[in-house]
């Protein structure tokens, strides 16, 4: 769109509040907020930056909204960038929902960590720290066998599975418990997300000190760390946040840009206690246009467009502390309008707050740099989205692939999936299998998955080629390379990739390719480890000395890897009985 056709155009725009777009065909390139729609889109005749200027050279149509409020033209703006993500807007790009925990409406309750849980579900959360929740949910399984399984795999059984030998899962599925007493296994959970820790600290406890007594010093080291997360669960200790009496809910906000990426972290205090971090990347395509030492004039529009984006679909705090100031008068008027105190402190704590989500936002800066290197050295526009994939066996047996997800350098594990592959030892028919799998569900629109922007094949160049064969014969577009160990050899359809050791781009396909070969060869042992195959048939091993067994080395593989002497160490295994479980597990 030339400059005079854009002044033709503003000027049979009204002069009332509003959002426009810029578009190309159906695509949305850019969203813009408006006191005044005609004068603002008139000023995109004579753009301000070569960014922008080179989007109105693309943009071939324009959009615009009125409004009735100021107000509304920002919200309704944040909601547009948010739905079609416009490649040339300051845009908040992973804005994920927070790791909640939900206990399903089955007649026997599942806990599980999640991010999208289920409508009748009763959910507690959201937590940032994903790792402590995992925790808590595992200790919590222990202490009440609630189980965590799939409704698949909890239908139709006849014999416990692992996690009932493991002593996480009482096994109501095969009425090893009745029915009321598992659901007064999940009312003490829920009293526990209710705020009454005892209900699992006191019992790690009491366990603790009986490992302690039994001189079991690993095992007790292990629930005392446990407890330790437990007895924080519920915001004991933390950081003292000085507030103004008024002001329960306090989030502080520090930015870095690097390239055309900006970090925003977010330090978030409740009662005047540091209770959550966390960190959110955004694109800030206009960064890229401007001088380094004129930087600074960048983090307010950063901030700006993080404020919106970010509390327009959440709670606002009672009060915001900021490195600087925003410089945003509609979105000044919303907050004040929402009753939310703005400050950027000078001196004291609330300073030193300041600076501690700086640096929290420094360390996470220019992390996807990663996927533009990658992209750059394979020719591709992007590779913000990654999928990976490999095979495990044992000699054609209990063959499996894995199928990994990375968003723009980190995994993305509620888009992870596994399938379990017809027995053959044959490494290409069995990658050859693996991505036609998915191929096919992706034309077919069965995989609720974007496509990814390149897939990433564990092996040389016989894997790759099956891959590609799979690609062809099903019909789907999308590039593919692979990554082969020994070398660390980058292989494409037509060239090979020897990158030095220190290159980011190769560091971020090593991350793909090692978790892909993590997530194959966990399912693999799963499958080849399960309890009725391997510790069955042993002699002298029933179901109560399996039981130990599990619950003293927590795996198959940790048996497999113990040695005869501390095999022994376990109730009810002599020295016949340890030296047959070493040779029927292959142990080392």
């Amino acid at each position: 769109m030339d400059a005079a056709t854009l002044r033709d155009r503003a000027g049979d725009l009204p002069t009332e509040p509003g959002v426009y777009q810029f578009l190309d065909g159906d695509t949305t390139l850019y969203v813009g907020k408006a006191v005044d729609l005609r004068d603002r889109v008139r000023s995109y005749a004579d753009p301000r930056s070569a960014r922008i200027r080179r989007m109105v050279d693309r943009a071939d149509d324009l959009d615009v909204a009125v409004t009735d409020t100021e107000t509304q033209a920002l919200l309704l703006e944040a909601n547009l960038i948010k739905r079609h993500q416009p490649r040339y807007n300051v845009r908040l790009k992973d804005d994920k929902s927070y790791p909640l925990v939900q206990l399903t409406n089955h007649e026997f309750p599942r806990i599980e960590v999640t991010r999208d849980p289920g409508e009748e579900a009763t959910v507690y959360g959201p937590f940032t720290d994903k790792g402590r929740v995992e925790t808590v949910v595992k200790a919590l399984r222990e202490t009440f066998g609630v189980r965590g399984c799939s409704d698949h795999k909890f239908a139709n059984r006849d014999r416990p599975c692992l996690d009932y030998e493991m002593g996480l899962c009482t096994a109501p599925c095969t009425d090893e418990i009745t029915e009321p007493d598992y659901l007064a296994d999940v009312g003490s959970v829920e009293r526990f997300f209710a705020g009454e820790t005892g209900v699992l600290a006191d019992p790690l406890r009491t366990e603790m000190e009986a490992a302690a007594a039994d001189q079991h010093f690993e095992r007790a080291a292990n629930l005392r760390d446990r407890l330790a997360v437990v007895d924080s669960f519920h915001g004991a200790g933390g950081e003292a946040v000085s507030s103004q009496s008024d002001e329960r809910h306090v989030d502080v906000l520090g930015v870095a840009i690097q390239g055309t990426d900006a970090t925003v972290a977010r330090l978030h205090a409740e009662g005047g206690q540091l209770v959550e971090r966390d960190r959110h990347t955004l694109d800030a395509p206009e960064v890229a246009d401007t001088e380094p030492e004129d930087e600074r004039d960048t983090i307010p529009a950063v901030l700006a467009a993080f404020l919106v984006q970010f509390y327009a679909e959440r709670q606002l705090p009672d009060a915001v502390l900021l490195p600087e100031h925003h410089d945003d008068e509609e979105v000044a008027a919303w907050l004040d309008a929402e009753g939310v105190a703005v400050r950027v402190p000078g001196a004291g704590r609330e300073a030193k707050l300041v600076e501690l989500a700086l640096k929290n936002a420094r360390r996470n800066v220019g992390r996807r740099d990663e996927s533009a290197a990658l992209a750059d050295a394979l020719g591709l526009d992007r590779v913000a989205r990654i999928e990976g994939f490999d095979v495990s066996h044992a000699q054609g047996k209990a063959v499996v692939g894995s199928n990994v997800t990375f968003v723009d350098g980190s995994p993305q594990k509620s888009d992870y999936r596994r399938k379990k592959l017809t027995e053959a030892n044959d490494d290409y028919a069995n990658m050859r299998t693996l991505v036609r799998w998915r191929a096919t569900r992706a034309v077919e629109g069965r995989d609720d998955r974007p496509d990814p922007d390149l897939l990433l094949i564990d092996g040389g160049q016989g894997q790759l080629d099956a891959a590609l064969d799979a690609l062809a014969a099903v019909g789907w577009d999308v590039p593919a390379i692979a990554l082969a160990k020994q070398e660390e050899q980058v292989i494409t359809p037509d060239r090979t990739h020897d990158w030095p050791d220190d290159a980011p781009q190769l560091h971020l396909l090593q991350r793909v390719r090692d978790e892909s070969h993590r997530f194959a060869v966990q399912y693999h042992q799963t499958l080849r480890d399960s309890v009725e195959t391997v510790l069955d048939g042993v002699d002298g091993v029933g179901p109560e000395t399996r039981k130990r067994l599990l619950r003293r080395f927590g795996s198959v593989d940790n048996v497999r890897n113990a040695s005869v002497d501390e095999l022994q160490s376990v109730e009810g295994v002599g020295a016949k009985t340890a030296a047959a479980i070493h040779r029927a597990l292959g142990g080392e």
